[in-house]
C-alpha cells in the first residue's frame, strides 16, 4: 500500500477526514446522513438551491431520514450543504451519487455523472478518495470516470483513489436502510478497494464485500435489479394468461409460496416503478451492444412489464361494459399514485401511465394519495382528493398503490365498481363478491 492511501486510511480510522456527497437526493442525502452520524465532517454538494437552502436550515425532504437527525447534525456543524464545487479541495473522501435517467430510446444518461465528475476534478488532490454510487452500466468508472479525473494531471492508484459502490437504497423499507444494508465495493487499484472499503467500514453496520474491480460491482448491480425484472415480468404474463383463464394469479402465488425450496415469489401490478428496476437493466442492454450482443431475456421482461398499465385500463374498461358503461364519460378514482406503498416517491410510478392510458379513452381521472398531495405530468396539474367523497361519485375504483393508510373494508363496501391491481384487499372479509383483480 503506498504511503498517501495508508495517510488516508489513518484519517478515516480516526475521523479526521473531511467527507463530500455530491448529489443530496434519495440516495446522497441519507448517505451524507450516516457519514455524519459515524462522527466525520461532511459537506453535501447539488446544484438545486432549493436542496442546500433545505438541508442547512435542518429541514428533511427524503422519507427515510428522521428530522430531528438531520436537523442535529447541522446545529453542531457535522454537515452542510453547499452548491460550490470549490468545496471539494477540502475533502478528502467524495462520493458521487447522482442520477442516471434513460433518454426515450432507453440508452442511458451519464451526462449528469460527466458533469459532476468534472466538477470534482477541478479541486481534486493527491491522496483524495472519489467513489461513483449512481447505478450505471459496466465500465462507467473506468471508461468515463477516470479519465476525466486524470486530466487534472493525477495518476489513478497513485496520486488519488478510485472506486465504484453501488447504493442499495429501498425506499419504505422497515428492516434495512443506509446503515445496515451490506456494501460491495470495488476499486481501480488494490489500494483504491481498500481506502473505500474502510471509509465504508467506518459508516456502515452492513457486510462490506470487496471485489477485483469497478466493473464487477456495477455488473453486480445490474444483476441485482435485472433478477427483479424478470422475475417481475414473470409474474406479470402468469397474471395476464391467470385472467384469460379465470384462475387467481394471487391464489397461485400463496401457493407456490408453501414450496420450503427452489420457488421465490414475485408479485405482478399495473407497471415497474422507482428509480432502479424498470430503468437499470436497460443500462446493461445498452453496453452489450458495444459486444454485438442482443440481451432478449431483459427486453421481452420490459416488453411485458411496459404493457401492465394497458392491461389495467383494458380489464377496467371490460369491468365498466360488464355493467353496461362505457370508460369514455365515466369517472374514475385511482387509489395511490406512489410507485410503492407508504412512500412519497413518484419516480416511474405505473399509476402515471394508467392516468394517461385512462384519460386517453375519455375517462374522468381523479386521484388519492396520502403521501402526495399533487402533482404535474404530461402538462396538467392534479391534486388529492378526499377519497371518502369521491369515492361515492365514482364509476370505478381502482387501487394502484397498496398504501396501509386506506380503510379496505370501508372502500370494498363503499365502492360500485373496484379493480385491485395491488391485492391489497386480500384481507378484507365482506364484500368479496364486489372485488375485482388483477
Amino acid at each position: 500500500m503506498n504511503s498517501l492511501a495508508q495517510s488516508l486510511i489513518e484519517k478515516i480510522q480516526n475521523k479526521t477526514a473531511t467527507v463530500g456527497v455530491v448529489g443530496l437526493g434519495y440516495v446522497g442525502l441519507p448517505l451524507a446522513v450516516e457519514k455524519a452520524k459515524a462522527g466525520y465532517k461532511v459537506i453535501g454538494f447539488d446544484v438545486q438551491d432549493k436542496k442546500v437552502e433545505l438541508v442547512n436550515a435542518g429541514h428533511n425532504y427524503i422519507g427515510d431520514i428522521i428530522d430531528e437527525q438531520l436537523s442535529e447534525l447541522v446545529k453542531k456543524g457535522a454537515l452542510k450543504a453547499t452548491t460550490d464545487f470549490s468545496f471539494v479541495k477540502e475533502v478528502d473522501c467524495v462520493a458521487i451519487a447522482v442520477p442516471t435517467p434513460l433518454d426515450k430510446f432507453k440508452q442511458p444518461d451519464v451526462s449528469y455523472i460527466v458533469s459532476s465528475t468534472e466538477d470534482v476534478s477541478k479541486y481534486l488532490h493527491k491522496g483524495m478518495l472519489v467513489v461513483l454510487e449512481s447505478t450505471t452500466y459496466p465500465g462507467t468508472t473506468e471508461e468515463i470516470v477516470k479519465p476525466i479525473l486524470e486530466k487534472s494531471g493525477l495518476k489513478c492508484g497513485e496520486d488519488f483513489f478510485l472506486a465504484f459502490s453501488p447504493e442499495r437504497v429501498d425506499p419504505g423499507n422497515k428492516k434495512f436502510k443506509t446503515k445496515n444494508t451490506p456494501k460491495v465495493v470495488g476499486g481501480c487499484t488494490e489500494d483504491c478497494t481498500k481506502v473505500a472499503a474502510m471509509l465504508y467500514r467506518n459508516v456502515l453496520e452492513g457486510e462490506i464485500f470487496e471485489v477485483s474491480s469497478p466493473a464487477v460491482a456495477e455488473m453486480e448491480k445490474i444483476l441485482e435489479n435485472t433478477f427483479r425484472h424478470i422475475n417481475i415480468g414473470l409474474a406479470n404474463e402468469m397474471a395476464i394468461l391467470c385472467k384469460k383463464m379465470g384462475i387467481d394469479i394471487w391464489e397461485v402465488i400463496e401457493a407456490a409460496k408453501t414450496k420450503p425450496y427452489g420457488f421465490m415469489p414475485f408479485y405482478p401490478g399495473p407497471g415497474l416503478g422507482g428509480h432502479c428496476i424498470p430503468l437499470d437493466p436497460f443500462y446493461l442492454t445498452y453496453k452489450a451492444r458495444e459486444y454485438d450482443y442482443h440481451t432478449r431475456l431483459i427486453e421481452t421482461a420490459g416488453e411485458i412489464n411496459d404493457f401492465m398499465p394497458e392491461f389495467v385500463v383494458d380489464n377496467a374498461m371490460r369491468l365498466l361494459n360488464e355493467h353496461k358503461k362505457s370508460l369514455n364519460g365515466s369517472k374514475v378514482l385511482l387509489l395511490g399514485v406512489a410507485y410503492k406503498n407508504d412512500i412519497d416517491d413518484m419516480r416511474e410510478s405505473p399509476a402515471l401511465k394508467v392516468i394517461e392510458h385512462l384519460e386517453k379513452n375519455g375517462a374522468k381521472v381523479v386521484y388519492n394519495d396520502p403521501y402526495i398531495k399533487s402533482f404535474k405530468h404530461g402538462g396538467k396539474e392534479y391534486t388529492s382528493v378526499n377519497w371518502e367523497d369521491a369515492i361515492k361519485d365514482a364509476d370505478i375504483v381502482v387501487i394502484t398503490t397498496a398504501h396501509s393508510d386506506y380503510d379496505y373494508e370501508k372502500i370494498v363496501k363503499e365502492a360500485a365498481l373496484l379493480y385491485d391491481t395491488r391485492n391489497a384487499t386480500k384481507s378484507v372479509k365482506n364484500n368479496r363478491n364486489k372485488i375485482n383483480k388483477l
